[in-house]
């Protein structure tokens, strides 16, 4: 096993050019990767790398055996993963992706029960706003909306991903309540800003009898997170379209009001991301089903905006 350890090193290695970032990936020190790597360097008799203070690349010999033995390592730990599975017994570290608000509103509640269940699995979450490479970047799962679902990579759903206008009372006070999306259109807003484009976001409002209307509202403060929308919106500067679930509980209260509640933008879904590989290991295939179970059940009306009661 030492040897399949070794190989496992120099392939992370050669992949992310880097002892750091391949050990990241492995969830071991730097230090060992270097060790592994020395030790099958010295087995081998030859160098595999060319390091410097600011660089790692292959040799030649490099080369050539990362040619060899990449594609064994990974079958390998699917074998591994497979034999594991046979027994049914979900356990080791969970590598999952996701950003910060959606955890803490969604996911991580639901910890406390999904270790009672597989106590054996360990959770090792990275809360982030950036989209990952799931496989290069040794990710069990990723949970967002809108992930390039590139090869080796499949999608289930979990929600859908409306946005909906909300405003604070303080805002809509004096003001006639809006009917059509006519009636916001240039009026104040706190408005988002494309990754993609640098630009300011625009956004297509449909109706729940198919109709399209596009929206842009006059900037009164400018932000990149949903959290940090709403925040804006209860302060009362202006109007702000934002995820349904990330609205909910101010709608509840009464603190934001939904505008426009037969109009909603179709962002698609939320999604849970993993590999497409056949025979998936435990851990990652239970917390799947584990994830789908939940939000299709109780948190569901959280997330349509067709869905949820039209006076919110």
């Amino acid at each position: 096993m030492d040897s399949l350890g070794n190989l496992e090193s120099f392939v992370r290695a050669a992949e992310a050019r880097s002892f750091s970032e391949a050990a990241r990936r492995m969830g071991i020190s730097a230090a060992a990767v270097s060790k592994n790597i020395a030790r099958l360097e010295t087995k081998l008799g030859t160098r595999l790398f060319q390091r410097s203070t600011r660089s790692l690349s292959l040799t030649e010999a490099g080369e050539a055996l990362y040619a060899q033995v990449a594609g064994s390592v990974e079958t390998i730990q699917g074998a591994m993963a497979q034999l594991g599975d046979s027994r049914d017994v979900p356990a080791g570290r969970l590598r999952v992706n996701m950003s910060p608000s959606f955890a803490y509103d969604y996911v991580l509640p639901l910890l406390k029960t999904f270790k009672q269940r597989y106590p054996s699995v360990v959770p090792d979450w990275h809360l982030e706003i950036r989209r990952v490479d799931l496989i290069g970047e040794g990710f069990d799962v990723a949970i967002g909306g809108g992930l390039e679902l590139s090869p080796g990579v499949v999608a289930r759903e979990l929600a859908k991903l409306h946005l909906v206008a909300v405003a604070a009372p303080e805002w809509l006070q004096g003001k006639p309540l809006p009917i059509v999306p006519a009636d916001l259109q240039g009026q104040d807003g706190i408005v988002v800003r494309s990754t993609d484009t640098n630009r300011l976001r625009t956004w297509t409002l449909r109706s729940s009898a198919g109709e399209t209307f596009d929206l842009s509202l006059k900037p009164t403060a400018i932000m990149n997170d949903p959290q940090a929308l709403c925040m804006c919106a209860l302060m009362g500067l202006g109007v702000a379209l934002v995820p349904l679930e990330r609205a909910w509980p101010w709608l509840q209260r009464g603190e934001l009001i939904r505008l426009l509640p037969e109009w909603y933008v179709d962002l698609g879904s939320i999604s849970v991301y993993y590999s497409a590989r056949k025979e998936l290991p435990a851990k990652t295939r239970v917390f799947v089903n584990f994830l789908i179970e939940h939000f299709q059940g109780t948190l569901s009306d959280h997330f349509s905006a067709i869905e949820t009661d039209k006076g919110k």
